[in-house]
């Protein structure tokens, strides 16, 4: 659906995007990620067509994006992380408009209009203003304004930011309904827990290029972490600790306030290693659990930093 090949912009001397390849397929739900500076926000505007870029294509749709292709532009919506709607209208009267920008048919407006309410649960605040609804309510609005003319591509730009936890599910749920129902969605959040939940791919940008792409599984396999095994209540000396860090594919360890953190590649019986260990010496501990590599240790371990807000 999307073919982004040697996207190059500059900024004077600043490079935003550095040969950026990316291949976004028809009915996933791809997540875009990448430290603050990275060029999500860069890149996202030059597929809109929004910012001329200095080199390189964007085909969507099988069609090379211009800033005067309107039938593309038709068939996408835009969700973007600031709340971009009228506050002298009522909730409704923001749905109207912007569905109106691609829907001329009054009948179908309408039934589009009734549509992306019912499924933002906004049936009860219609007449609202923005500024009267809370702000999971008014992202629900941000997302239905986006979403009302049944774009086959959406982009969604941390659509969850600050919201509470039961707006963010009904988001999350609503996200995976539109994928469900035909709809190619770009997904951008600093929220990792929520890009494994929904996100069938995943990018990982950082310098202004895609420094890793694939679902999650393949991206765990790109990396040295295997399996993390946490041992709390513990009073180790440090040449136990050093003992733990000379058992078979540990390559890590953190102690700190009782309680040890052993980094392993992946492999079969690490946690039984370590408790045999522990019952050799006859050590005593508290509570130790075994936990696999999850997006966050991905995005650290490939990029050296953590993904922040």
């Amino acid at each position: 659906m999307i073919r982004i090949e040697n996207l190059v912009k500059r900024y004077g001397d600043l490079v935003a995007l550095d040969h950026l390849n990316l291949e976004v397929y028809e009915g996933e739900v791809f997540g875009l990620l990448g430290p603050n500076g990275c060029g999500k926000t860069t890149a996202i505007s030059c597929l809109l067509a929004l910012l001329k870029f200095d080199k390189g294509t964007i085909r969507i749709f099988g069609e090379e994006m211009r800033p005067d292709s309107y039938g593309i532009k038709r068939k996408i919506g835009i969700v973007p992380q600031d709340v971009a709607v009228f506050p002298e209208l009522s909730v409704r009267e923001n749905i109207e408009y912007f569905c109106g920008l691609y829907v001329a048919d009054k009948i179908q407006r309408k039934k589009c209009v009734e549509e992306a309410i019912a499924f933002t649960g906004l049936e009860g605040y219609q007449k609202m203003r923005p500024h009267q609804l809370s702000g999971g309510l008014l992202r629900r609005l941000n997302i239905a304004c986006g979403i009302a003319h049944k774009p086959k591509l959406i982009i969604m730009d941390e659509p969850t930011v600050a919201v509470d936890p039961q707006s963010r599910n009904h988001i999350l749920e609503g996200i995976q309904r539109l994928n469900r129902e035909g709809a190619t969605i770009i997904y951008t959040s600093h929220y990792m827990e929520e890009v494994e939940q929904i996100c069938t791919r995943i990018s990982i940008l950082d310098h202004g290029r895609s420094i890793a792409t694939g679902t999650k599984e393949e991206l765990k396999r790109m990396i040295k972490m295997g399996e993390r095994i946490t041992v709390e209540g513990i009073q180790v000396t440090e040449g136990q600790i050093a003992a733990v860090r000379e058992l078979p594919h540990v390559f890590q360890t953190e102690y700190d306030n009782q309680r040890l953190v052993i980094c392993c590649s992946a492999a079969k019986k690490n946690l039984m290693r370590v408790l045999h260990y522990l019952e050799e010496e006859e050590i005593v501990f508290g509570k130790i659990f075994s936990e696999m590599p999850t997006l966050n240790d991905v995005f650290l371990e490939i990029t050296g930093k953590e993904l922040r807000d």
